[in-house]
């Protein structure tokens, strides 16, 4: 496939959330293709272990204006791919998420940043998170959205679906754990792909102004999860189903000192009511990924062969 890139590659290409689980991979994949690539991280030191020493890496908090105008200085692209969601940093995530973004976009466009590709939630629907009651979740988004739809930047935003690791996070010994036991259908993406991916969107000048999904080959179940990688690893993975009621009650006891349960209580909330509608929809968004980007999907075969040595 023949992609429209852009050639100025002696600016750098700054990524935003470089040490994370969707950033580390978006960065190596900069790398591979050859440009120069910047990440902002709280610890230098932590992000070179993590990224090595290839990426130039400058110390300071995506919170701080100053240190974000800086790090500007000279950038010729932007990807955003931050998230609030830890123990630690969930007290900050509107602050994280929402208020050091629109700086960001705000910074970029006044410094005349060329691109910026902004990694989100899968498909963002006000009415959805209003249903569910999990708005605090969703709103950090829709203001960011709501933001680049109203600028002059030329942006991208890419709604990852969730992460194949799911599926492996939730496997204790010979079980798979999941509390609510998940919807029929939930499409999700290997991170390497989501890498591959959003370094090339940052790179192309013609999908400007669009929100793409990023779904896997296929929506699968939870139970149906534990049949493929029991296939792969040769040895039998039992789903299990786990009631969320402990975990509510738990997320209201202790709100007043952390809110991260809460936060945990209400993706959970959304993940057990992913929309039938968009998991019907995903043969149809992954051809789209095919035909606009140069990639080798992922299946959840082969991430279960590549993890089979941390799965002992």
């Amino acid at each position: 496939m023949s992609l429209p890139f852009t050639t100025s590659v002696g600016k750098p290409i700054l990524v935003f959330g470089g040490t994370g689980h969707y950033g580390r991979n978006i960065v190596r994949c900069l790398l591979d293709r050859g440009g120069h690539v910047r990440v902002l991280s709280r610890n230098a030191a932590g992000a070179r272990s993590v990224l090595g020493a290839q990426p130039e890496v400058i110390e300071g908090d995506i919170t701080s204006r100053s240190k974000v105008i800086s790090v500007l200085d000279g950038t010729r692209a932007i990807v955003i791919a931050i998230s609030a969601f830890t123990w630690k940093a969930i007290r900050r995530r509107t602050e994280i998420e929402r208020d050091s973004v629109l700086r960001i976009l705000e910074e970029a466009d006044r410094k005349g940043v060329a691109r910026i590709v902004c990694l989100s939630g899968y498909d963002v629907r006000e009415d959805f998170a209003e249903r569910l009651g999990v708005m605090a979740i969703a709103k950090p988004m829709l203001d960011v959205q709501a933001a680049l739809t109203e600028s002059r930047l030329n942006w991208t935003v890419l709604g990852c679906s969730p992460s194949m690791e799911m599926f492996f996070a939730m496997i204790r010994g010979s079980k798979m754990i999941v509390p609510g036991g998940g919807p029929p259908a939930l499409p999700s993406i290997s991170p390497i792909d989501v890498g591959k991916i959003a370094a090339q969107a940052v790179l192309r000048d013609d999908i400007r102004g669009r929100r793409i999904r990023l779904p896997g080959p296929e929506a699968l179940s939870f139970p149906e999860a534990a049949r493929r990688i029991s296939a792969v690893w040769n040895r039998e993975i039992h789903f299990h189903r786990f009631p969320v009621t402990p975990l509510k009650i738990a997320s209201v006891l202790t709100r007043p000192f952390n809110p991260f349960l809460m936060y945990l209580a209400m993706a959970i909330k959304m993940l057990n009511n992913f929309p039938e509608e968009l998991a019907a929809q995903v043969p149809t968004d992954h051809q789209l990924l095919l035909e606009t980007f140069d990639f080798t999907p992922t299946t959840l075969e082969v991430e279960a062969r590549r993890r089979m040595g941390k799965s002992e």
